[in-house]
């Protein structure tokens, strides 16, 4: 097996694990559909929670979700990168994946496009911050 991003393990799909122990994500998957992967995952262990707030941010979180769509982020310094909107924008904010972190972001919307806030994580985490 080779490493080929920080905590996660390439290599034999059926042996292969994060350092959490959970399986990981098919390497043949194309970009769209490991992060729908990395969502349902997320999704489904939310959804089977004890914790009311935890299932109920699952939901609202199922209702705004939209197929990963390529879009140009922009981050302080005037830079700006490809990365996936996984969200409606609700005319505020919206919910993107960071390819080359490697997490979810949570952007407000601008007349620029979605300008990243510096909330990072999972997609759940981010979503419900706002």
């Amino acid at each position: 097996m080779r490493w080929s991003k920080p905590h996660r393990l390439w290599g034999d799909v059926r042996a292969a694990h994060d350092i959490c122990g959970r399986e990981m994500i098919a390497p043949a998957l194309s970009v769209p559909e490991r992060i729908d992967a990395m969502i349902d995952a997320e999704v489904a262990e939310a959804l089977a929670s004890t914790d009311r707030v935890t299932r109920r941010t699952a939901r609202d979180f199922i209702a705004s979700r939209r197929p990963p769509r390529e879009v140009t982020v922009n981050f302080s310094g005037a830079m700006t990168q490809r990365c996936w909107s996984v969200s409606r924008g609700d005319g505020t904010y919206r919910v993107v994946y960071l390819p080359t972190a490697g997490y979810f972001s949570l952007c407000v919307e601008s007349d620029f496009g979605p300008l990243d806030i510096g909330v990072h994580g999972p997609a759940l985490g981010c979503y419900g911050s706002v």
